[in-house]
């Protein structure tokens, strides 16, 4: 469901409520999406499960999330002199 910013305010409590019953909730701000508010739980879901001193501290190298995956490179034509 989407609120205005102004009736967000206004009505935290049944906001909140919504939340938590229905799932996340939209604010607009004079007509665009602005933020959301979300349950609890789908925030914990939505959160990196490792951090940063969990990966350095690993016994075992975990690169795959630290690497960015590389991009065949694009290779021109040669230039043709006639």
């Amino acid at each position: 469901m989407m609120w205005h910013e102004h009736e967000a305010k206004a009505r935290f409590g049944a906001f909140l409520e919504a939340s938590l019953r229905e799932g996340s909730q939209v604010v607009t701000r004079r007509g665009v999406e602005a933020a959301v508010l979300v349950p609890i739980e789908q925030w914990r879901r939505m959160r990196p499960r490792s951090r940063l001193k969990e990966l350095l501290l690993a016994p075992e190298a975990r690169t795959e999330n630290l690497v960015p995956p590389r991009t065949p490179p694009r290779l021109r034509p040669p230039p043709t002199f006639e």
